[in-house]
């Protein structure tokens, strides 16, 4: 009786702690629906009733003409635009859509419309599950204008990409790591952009998985990149590689939203593209070392940790990370912080490359420890400074300077513990 006595608080005790949580996660979820449910009307009144503005639409159906023609050779495949520099998976995503709507705008806008809306309910998704914002927090998402734009009014291949990107993060929280790199491989086909999420997600793999998965999981990735280029890599493949993973493009002064207020000369240098990448490649490995891998000792502590027990190749391999159950927190954050430490060193972002972070801003923002009213702040000037045409030297300058504010209010902060076993 006296050991029944002292269980019986205990439960009790955790009844009462879990009751306000599962509230909590259910008024989330109600609100999450609501969002989906109120922003697929608003969709829908912006494709009727708000003008459409033609941008890279022709560019992409002119290359798409070409493809279906039989054009086989990238540097023969041009738009209005210019030359074709996206991977096949673009060719074939926009072959399809074409084929839907006969390479017209307007319904073309509503099978847009219905991919806002899909990608909308990955993302609240991620935002339910890791429960990281309060629940008003979640309409955030659905506030911003230029976003809107570009998915119903620009039609830009970005959101695809971007789409199949939230899609693979939505696999990967649940373990489903195999599948969501092969999605993952699918986004980089639409366009190279996704590529700022790797370096992240390479940590986190490496976190959860032994090493022979690890490799199985890249494989699989590439055998995704090697199937989809197959009819251009067979017949020319130096063109295609060579202008669809393309590392070098200098973008134009003009359309640039971020460092306009760096002088076009400097802008287009070798010089600030490699300041850039050092910068960028150096902040990474100061987050992996000091934040992603702080409960593992660090990055050389994690490494050594993971390979000391190792004592042949075949354990090298096949060596379980301990723990290794990460938690969806932990995931969802190095992914969004990785991407947005790219988007920080980029040398241009065009306006339709806001949709590589948007989505991200209210988690790394809460993620900080900045006062609630300052989050949303910083939230609506980054909005405001991409809804500056054409930019300027001070928003682009503003812009630069609330971009490392919310890094730096991310890099102060404390760092989340990964796994979801409890500390040992």
């Amino acid at each position: 009786m006296a050991r029944a006595e002292k269980k019986l608080p205990a439960r009790s005790a955790s009844a009462g702690t879990e009751k306000p949580a599962r509230s909590a996660d259910r008024r989330a979820l109600y609100f999450a629906a609501f969002l989906v449910l109120a922003d697929a009307a608003l969709v829908a009144l912006i494709i009727a009733f708000v003008p459409y503005t033609k941008i890279d639409w022709d560019a992409y159906m002119s290359q798409v003409d070409a493809f279906l023609e039989g054009e086989r050779d990238y540097t023969k495949i041009e738009g209005d635009t210019g030359p074709l520099v996206y991977p096949a998976g673009f060719l074939y995503i926009y072959s399809a859509i074409k084929f839907l709507t006969g390479g017209q705008v307007f319904p073309a806008q509503i099978l847009f419309g219905v991919l806002y809306i899909v990608n909308l309910s990955l993302v609240l998704l991620l935002y339910v599950k890791t429960e990281v914002l309060p629940w008003w927090a979640l309409g955030l998402l659905c506030l911003s204008k230029r976003v809107h734009s570009i998915f119903v009014l620009r039609l830009f291949n970005d959101c695809f990409a971007m789409t199949l990107l939230h899609a693979a993060m939505v696999l990967i929280i649940y373990h489903k790591w195999y599948l969501g790199l092969i999605v993952f491989s699918g986004a980089v086909s639409v366009k190279m952009n996704v590529l700022l999420f790797a370096p992240s997600l390479l940590l986190l793999m490496v976190k959860a998985m032994s090493i022979k998965g690890v490799f199985f999981a890249l494989l699989g990735a590439a055998v995704v990149q090697v199937l989809l280029g197959m009819p251009f890599l067979l017949s020319h493949p130096v063109e295609y590689i060579s202008r669809a993973f393309n590392l070098g493009r200098v973008f134009i002064h003009f359309w640039s939203v971020n460092f306009k207020f760096v002088p076009e000369k400097l802008f287009v240098s070798k010089e600030l593209a490699i300041a850039l990448l050092i910068a960028h490649l150096t902040t990474l490995m100061l987050f992996a070392h000091y934040k992603w891998l702080k409960h593992e000792g660090g990055l050389f502590g994690f490494l050594h940790s993971r390979f000391k027990d190792a004592k042949s190749i075949q354990q090298l391999l096949s060596s379980q990370p301990r723990p290794s159950n990460l938690s969806k927190e932990h995931i969802v954050a190095v992914i969004f912080i990785g991407n947005f430490i790219g988007i920080v060193c980029a040398r241009s972002l065009h306006y339709q490359f806001y949709s590589w972070y948007f989505y991200s801003l209210p988690f790394l923002l809460w993620k900080t420890h900045l006062p609630t009213p300052l989050r949303i702040i910083l939230f609506l000037g980054v909005e405001l400074f991409w809804n500056i045409y054409p930019s300027t030297a001070y928003s682009s300058l503003f812009l630069l300077f609330l971009h490392i504010a919310i890094l730096l209010g991310v890099w102060f902060s404390p760092s989340e513990y990964p796994y979801i076993n409890k500390r040992t």
